[in-house]
């Protein structure tokens, strides 16, 4: 394939991008590789700078669940910018938007719209620290809740000690109050309330981790804690913003049937468009300016046009022809992928959502991931590109069927796959 448009722009966008991006994995350098720049998309595939088509399994890191401008969503947008982009102050659509998703998730009674899902997570994080009076929080090994201070931490020698930061510019006293541990291990977390009994604010956690690949929670993991949550008085946290109305309508606390304290929620609800949201009950969400104490604020949260974008794409989205779709075409696919892979791999997938790993056992948790053979995974990545087929562009990274792929574009992709292994 020839790239050389995209190799140009590159390199005049690093003269003025650090690394010539804005966020760091686009910049293809977990695979070696220029990224390719996109001159425009529909459906399930897009079209680089140098004219190259390709399936998208990325779909802007799993934000397009009905395909690339979709024309519910290209409708409303039309309407809503006719009426203004920006207002500063309410507007119709954010209340129904509220009320749709609140009524998919019955763990939340009020909702709060903010700009990303780092945003919704720093800001739900805040309201349980001063919901419980406490301030340590736990989180998981792998699991990524947007790059807020306080979350960017990796574990220490010790998995119940106060860890250190994953990143430079942290300082030490931001994250004292963070504790990160493996994932699938329910005795350490036993382990950590009781060493911190009364501490512990809360637990963070993708009920189903995307962000290093997808990993599958072990059987009663997620109910223990739950369970261990509420006899403690700390906070359950659900970050959703990759799992919600993605594995069901109401998220992986539908599919699992747990009701977390607190939800946090991007991507999908925004249609395409920057938004983030966090729930919960409202005896919780009260504690919010102006009602109580926790401060939180946005000049553009609520923005007409992505509420718009967001209606519409929730609506579609959970209407029972467009589940079924969803269902088929990743129930067919994924069924004919298990048979085509050899055993040097491994497949981890929930509803439309799945990863190829380049190990025999099954990850069950980050450190499991980091032993994958990352070298073979840069072959096929490349294999895949050169074939026309757009995965996400690391190992650490989940891959997503949308309602816009078709037959032939599944077949195309797993006839790739399987010249690859030949």
């Amino acid at each position: 394939m020839n790239r050389e448009i995209s190799t140009k722009l590159f390199k005049q966008a690093e003269q003025i991008l650090p690394g010539g991006v804005n966020s760091p994995v686009r910049s293809f350098k977990d695979i070696g590789e220029t990224p390719i720049f996109i001159e425009k998309a529909n459906g399930a595939e897009f079209i680089d700078a140098d004219g190259n088509n390709f399936i998208d399994f990325c779909l802007s890191w799993g934000v397009h669940i009905l395909g690339h401008n979709h024309p519910n969503i290209i409708e409303a947008v039309k309407k809503a910018l006719d009426k203004g982009i920006s207002y500063g102050t309410c507007c119709e659509n954010e209340a129904k938007l509220a009320d749709l998703v609140c009524s998919c998730y019955p763990s939340m009674d009020k909702i709060r719209f903010v700009n990303s899902g780092t945003e919704a997570t720093m800001s739900a994080i805040r309201l349980a620290r001063g919901y419980t009076k406490r301030d340590i929080i736990v989180k998981f090994d792998g699991c990524y809740h947007g790059h807020s201070d306080s979350l960017l931490v990796s574990a220490g020698s010790g998995v119940t000690q106060i860890n250190e930061a994953s990143s430079e510019g942290v300082p030490a006293d931001i994250i004292k109050n963070t504790i990160s541990i493996p994932f699938n291990n329910i005795e350490l977390v036993k382990e950590v309330f009781a060493k911190h009994q009364g501490q512990i604010a809360a637990v963070i956690i993708e009920p189903i981790p995307a962000n290093m690949g997808v990993i599958i929670p072990q059987e009663g993991y997620l109910e223990s804690l739950r369970e261990i949550t509420q006899q403690e008085g700390s906070l359950l946290i659900f970050d959703e913003v990759i799992s919600g109305f993605r594995v069901a309508p109401g998220g992986a606390q539908e599919l699992y049937n747990i009701q977390p304290d607190l939800t946090c929620l991007g991507k999908i609800i925004g249609g395409g468009f920057p938004v983030g949201a966090f729930g919960g009950k409202a005896e919780i969400m009260d504690l919010l300016a102006p009602n109580g104490p926790v401060y939180q604020a946005g000049t553009l949260s609520g923005n007409p046009i992505a509420m718009a974008a967001g209606l519409a794409a929730i609506s579609t989205l959970i209407k029972p022809e467009t589940q079924q779709l969803i269902k088929k075409n990743s129930d067919n696919f994924i069924e004919l992928l298990t048979q085509n892979l050899p055993a040097e791999t491994t497949l981890n997938h929930i509803g439309p959502m799945f990863t190829i790993f380049f190990s025999k056992q099954q990850p069950q948790c980050f450190e499991d991931v980091q032993q994958c053979d990352f070298e073979r995974f840069r072959e096929f990545y490349k294999h895949m590109l050169d074939s026309g087929v757009y995965l996400s562009p690391s190992q650490y990274e989940a891959n997503f069927i949308s309602a816009a792929h078709t037959k032939d574009m599944l077949d195309t992709t797993l006839k790739a796959i399987e010249k690859f292994f030949m």
